[in-house]
């Protein structure tokens, strides 16, 4: 790392008023220079959607104080990175984007859906180290307090050696408890799926609408997942990587008679 502060991007998709957006961009501004731009609402599972059919609103805020640059924006996760990164921050070398503190856990099948993974894989996609950190407690107040000593350790280290292209981590806290965090474990992301349900409800017209609400079944434990690490009380790191290609499967493929 320079001497020179390296330049940090945040973003969320629990909205610029989130705890966890506020707690990570405390602990970003003890390393190097902060820029927010973050979704104005709750953008929770808008995956890697952008906004293409309506403006974009971008206002600049002081919700972060005097010392912080920040941007609230009306577009998802993914825009408020391409925001920030072409025309905020235009002709200057981002050095990390770093994406949460998100509400809930995004391990697992998780990080299809989710904003907050989507900004980090966006950040990817331009050629920027990112990291998406998600915390597995879904309150408003939840306690992030445990996070910081590994936030710092897991940027530090980013900011340091870099990533390959195309890579980005997906980190995930347990939820805070009496009993402290082990450590960091390396996993895969764990093979399991959401079983979904829509509950009918009426509107005050009786018109139904519908409530969708779900469970996540993992038959794949005990075998160096996301899902096991968080189970015993370790802090998860998953590389993954926006490029979905099944190069095994491609080679076989390669060879069909069409």
């Amino acid at each position: 790392m320079s001497q020179e502060k390296p330049l940090i991007l945040i973003a969320n998709d629990d909205s610029i008023y989130s705890k966890g957006i506020r707690v990570l961009t405390e602990i970003m501004s003890e390393m190097g220079e902060v820029v927010v731009v973050a979704p104005d609402t709750h953008q929770s599972g808008m995956g890697h959607a952008i906004t293409l059919g309506a403006p974009l609103r971008v206002s600049q805020t002081k919700d972060f104080g005097p010392n912080i640059l920040s941007y609230k924006c009306s577009g998802t996760p993914a825009d408020c990175v391409k925001f920030g990164k072409h025309h905020i921050l235009k002709g200057r070398k981002i050095d990390l984007v770093v994406s949460g503190i998100n509400h809930g856990s995004n391990a697992s099948i998780s990080v299809l859906y989710s904003g907050t993974m989507s900004a980090a894989i966006e950040a990817a996609m331009e050629g920027i180290p990112a990291i998406g950190f998600s915390l597995c407690e879904y309150g408003s107040d939840a306690d992030f307090s445990h996070c910081h000593d590994y936030v710092i350790k897991i940027a530090q280290k980013v900011l340091a050696h870099g990533l390959p292209k195309g890579l980005t981590l997906n980190v995930n806290f347990p939820a805070k408890s009496e009993v402290p965090i082990k450590g960091i474990k390396v996993a895969k992301q764990a093979d399991a799926v959401y079983r979904e349900y829509f509950e009918e409800r009426k509107d005050p017209y009786n018109q139904p609408y519908y409530w969708m609400d779900g469970d996540l079944h993992n038959e794949d434990v005990n075998n160096g997942t996301d899902l096991d690490a968080l189970a015993e009380n370790y802090v998860s790191i998953v590389p993954i990587k926006y490029d979905m290609t099944d190069y095994a499967e491609l080679a076989v493929m390669q060879s069909w008679d069409l």
